[in-house]
């Protein structure tokens, strides 16, 4: 444990400090927390035993690049400074991930947002309460065109109208799952150009390592994925990079390190060691060039993406290239910290997720999505976890942005947002 901070020293020489003291051991629980005053409430848990309940933490991921602040948390031994040892599992579907959690066969997972959204309401799979611990990264997704259709002029999203309009068939995308972020940003991508995804094109689902395999034997036109995968196909000469999902929202929320809220009812000890251990990582990752480099040494290695370090180094540094002979820097690549901006569980982010459930017709109602997001995000566990750290966060739990259509999201009517959409189910 580390020395208590002058906060706890002064809550312990005070008259009440033993009660006090007591109390708050007992109180460790987030609802209890809450009655702790802002300014003390880091000081206050710590005063108690912080012991992790849980030393050892089964972390489950798919072999995407975004991936690396989990897996650097085990290799760079971040964990053993609280107390935990991380165990990364490399899974092969993210249906597999969300079975594995809500069975306890994992405690946590590199996660897709709108995945935990969707188990937490009951759609797309069994229903459970479900937990957002923190954000891992923003930016560096894909939308990738088959080089068959880039070479009859679809190389951007006007090309692929064009083409839709001029030899109309059945045109297929793939993305990763139902509810999950690959998805939300293909159809927010094509309907910002009139395209409905439920009704002018063919949707499926292919897990990630296999998209490029999938597109190679001509399964599906274009696909949304994670890195490695799109610059992957470009590499193999089969794809071509139509647009980033920066292109769609920039710095958006992609990955969380996501639990059930069961676990994080045992175990908040053990919640706010991993977070601290994936932050350190996370932090490590974006410090410098050498860090990114040495990173996509890692996880390129058969136990993790299983991929070639030079599918995974190039768009970790934002060197862009679309597979047409155009290459370019983008400023808003992957980011697994960026001074600590990336890793804030946003009620917003959440929110966001359910809006486009609800246009699309996965949610059948409106739910409360306010309420819902500050029952997954998990924002006191994150503060107290990012203060320890010095590591800032913001002083709202909501955030504004403007999107590929112009429309700006900032979490105040989300109803209202999600029914004022032309394409829609």
């Amino acid at each position: 444990m580390e020395d208590k901070k002058p906060a706890a020293a002064a809550l312990e020489s005070s008259p009440v400090s033993t009660k006090r003291r007591d109390f708050v051991t007992a109180a460790l629980g987030a609802s209890l927390m809450s009655m702790v005053p802002p300014g003390v409430r880091s000081a206050a848990w710590a005063a108690g035993s912080d012991a992790p309940e849980k030393k050892e933490v089964r972390i489950g991921f798919i072999p995407l690049t975004d991936c690396a602040s989990v897996v650097m948390a085990a290799v760079n031994k971040f964990d053993e400074k609280y107390g935990i040892k991380i165990i990364p599992t490399k899974e092969a579907s993210w249906a597999g991930v969300r079975d594995k959690l809500v069975n306890g066969e994992l405690d946590m997972a590199h996660v897709l947002y709108g995945l935990i959204y969707g188990v937490h309401l009951g759609i797309g799979g069994p229903k459970k309460d479900m937990a957002n611990l923190m954000t891992l990264n923003n930016n560096g997704q894909g939308l990738t065109l088959s080089k068959a259709i880039a070479n009859k002029g679809a190389t951007d999203l006007n090309g692929l109208v064009a083409l839709m309009k001029k030899e109309p068939r059945e045109y297929t995308f793939a993305q990763t799952f139902p509810t999950g972020t690959h998805a939300m940003w293909l159809y927010y991508w094509l309907a910002s150009a009139g395209i409905n995804p439920f009704k002018d094109v063919k949707s499926i689902v292919v897990p990630p390592p296999q998209m490029v395999a999938n597109m190679r034997v001509g399964n599906m036109d274009g696909f949304s994925v994670g890195e490695p995968w799109n610059h992957r196909a470009i590499m193999d000469g089969i794809g071509i990079s139509a647009a980033t999902s920066q292109d769609v929202w920039k710095d958006h929320p992609e990955k969380i390190l996501g639990t059930t809220a069961e676990f994080v009812q045992k175990n908040p000890n053990t919640c706010r060691a991993v977070i601290m251990a994936v932050l350190e990582a996370s932090r490590w990752i974006d410090a410098n060039i050498s860090n990114k480099m040495k990173m996509a040494e890692v996880i390129a290695q058969k136990s993790y993406v299983n991929t070639s370090v030079d599918a995974i180094n190039q768009r970790i540094l934002g060197r862009y290239q679309n597979g047409l002979g155009k290459t370019w820097d983008d400023p808003n690549h992957m980011k697994f910290f960026n001074d600590g901006a990336v890793n804030y569980p946003y009620l917003s982010d959440g929110m966001w997720f359910l809006t486009q459930h609800k246009r699309w017709g996965l949610l059948k109602d409106h739910p409360d999505y306010l309420a819902v997001a500050k029952k997954i995000n998990q924002t006191e566990l994150y503060t107290q976890a990012a203060s320890k750290l010095g590591i800032s966060v913001p002083k709202s739990p909501l955030r504004s942005s403007k999107l590929i259509d112009g429309v700006v999201w900032d979490g105040s009517n989300p109803a209202k947002y999600a029914d004022g959409f032309k394409v829609k189910v």
